[in-house]
């Protein structure tokens, strides 16, 4: 579970509070340091500083960190600087989020902070506000497991200036809501395999979801099979921990849109018997990324109370080698009765996923985006910190790319070329679920949207507006943290889900 730091708004003059650490921001304009307007400083603290910081030969790049004691005009024993990038294609909410994650991160052990970094209004302080709580995550321990020891919570506590009212108790709530959706997310990720797999991740959103007053059901492997969940099944009969399907269900008094979710649960991928190398398993404990984005997405636009039905499908299995694991040249029969000739055992995530779009499919919702850690070539295409986005509609796939954008999970559009659906055809089943080598995050997506379905009948009946996340890069930083972005799992894609939600709620 994550160690997390309380966040509050303040009204409170920045100057005189009574906090440990007042945080600031700066940025490089005309090749020298500058303090951002708008942080609430009288003239004389803010000329201090700004003497200060030229002194120590601060440069305001984005994210770095200045410490200063001392300050004339400041009552805070200690002033952080942090720099804000002032440029680049990262929106200025998203600048200082990541901005104040950055000084969250380098306040570790203290006990209290204010952050007045400039913020100009409601949603820029609460983009800082998410920036300190997510800065400051730590993770403990899940299951009772951990490292030895107390872990170190990011602060003691955090205000944030810049709302105050009625107006800082709904941004608090908005705040809350999304954070803990996030660290939900981060946790699950973070846990390790031989501790979440298939039955113990299915208990942990079980207990979740009552007290979120979400309802949930889980299919076990028998009634699995019994469905005609092939792919599921077949991804998981490799593994003595047998799959689960767990559905969510999300359904507000008043809600006009139905949007549907399925997200990639595979919580440990060896590879099947098309094994990885030994290195690449490593971080294979991040395979469920997608089903932890949409379980924390769903509990958190519950606790938002967003006019909006969600239900989401968590499709759940460990890929292993055992005695019945399935081989290349298999073919399964999917939900709806679809067959499917294996190629490749380690491209696993996408056959979870056409059982889940099918189930999607069968409840007819307006829009059906699903959320995977799908292929190492989408991080080939645009790298660790870009999801990519595919669908069969171009408004929710670009809505979802500016959605993501906003919000702080950086996305781009993909194509799904024609020429890429007659590579899998196969010989002995209905479809092959690999395709041709290069393109391969697209090939991927073209499997999929093999298997969302339509709305409507005869002449009326159109495919069902869907879009596929690929989170592969993102999900999970095995490099140093970086602006609110801790090592390891970063909560990818819960953000933009809510996001989508919200704009769907009107």
């Amino acid at each position: 579970m994550a160690a997390r730091t309380p966040v509050t708004f303040t009204d409170d003059d920045p100057t005189t509070a009574g906090a440990d650490a007042l945080v600031v921001g700066a940025a490089k304009q005309d090749g020298s340091v500058s303090l951002l307007p708008g942080s609430g400083l009288s003239d004389e603290a803010a000329t201090a500083l700004q003497e200060a910081l030229v002194a120590v030969g601060a440069e305001g790049g984005a994210e770095e960190v200045t410490r200063l004691t001392g300050v004339a005009g400041i009552a805070a024993p200690l002033v952080v600087v942090v720099g804000v990038a002032g440029r680049g294609p990262a929106p200025r909410t998203e600048q200082l989020r990541r901005a104040a994650g950055a000084a969250a991160r380098a306040l570790t052990g203290r006990g209290s902070a204010v952050f007045a970094l400039g913020q100009q209004d409601r949603q820029e302080a609460v983009a800082v506000a998410e920036g300190v709580a997510l800065g400051a995550y730590t993770y403990a321990e899940q299951h009772g497991v951990g490292k030895s020891g107390t872990a170190k919570i990011g602060l003691a506590r955090a205000s944030v200036t810049g709302v105050s009212g009625e107006e800082a108790a709904a941004a608090q709530a908005e705040v809350e809501a999304l954070v803990a959706g996030v660290c939900y997310a981060r946790d699950l990720v973070n846990t390790p395999p031989n501790l979440l797999y298939p039955e113990s991740f299915a208990d942990d959103v079980v207990r979740r979801a009552g007290e979120a007053g979400v309802e949930v059901e889980v299919w076990d492997p028998e009634r699995l099979d019994a469905e005609g969940c092939g792919g599921i099944i077949g991804v998981g009969q490799g593994s003595a921990r047998g799959p689960r399907l767990v559905t969510l269900r999300y359904t507000p008094a008043g809600a006009s849109k139905h949007l549907a979710l399925v997200g990639k649960g595979i919580t440990f991928d060896s590879g099947g018997l098309c094994l990885k190398p030994g290195a690449s398993m490593v971080t294979m404990k991040m395979d469920m990324g997608g089903a932890a984005a949409c379980a924390a997405a769903t509990l958190a636009i519950a606790e938002l109370g967003l006019p909006v039905q969600v239900t989401a499908y968590l499709c759940l299995a460990e890929n292993m080698t055992g005695d019945l694991a399935q081989r290349p040249g298999d073919v399964v029969t999917m939900r709806g009765g679809r067959t499917v000739e294996i190629i490749n055992t380690d491209a696993e995530g996408r056959l979870v996923m056409a059982d889940g779009l099918a189930l999607a499919t069968e409840q007819q919702p307006d829009a059906i985006v699903d959320v995977a850690t799908l292929t190492g070539a989408c991080i080939v295409a645009l790298g660790e910190r870009t999801m990519g986005v595919m669908g069969n509609d171009d408004e929710l796939r670009d809505t979802l790319v500016r959605l993501g954008t906003e919000s702080g999970d950086t996305a781009w559009a993909l194509p799904m070329p024609e020429e890429i659906r007659p590579t899998l055809d196969s010989p002995v089943a209905d479809l092959k679920h690999t395709g041709e080598r290069s393109a391969g995050a697209m090939v991927a997506a073209t499997f999929l949207q093999e298997f969302v379905g339509t709305r409507g009948e005869g002449e009326e009946a159109r495919q069902i507006p869907w879009a596929h996340l690929d989170i592969a890069g993102p999900a999970f930083n095995e490099k140093s943290a970086w602006g609110y972005h801790p090592k390891g799992g970063t909560g990818a894609g819960v953000r933009p889900l809510v996001a989508l939600a919200r704009s769907l709620a009107g």
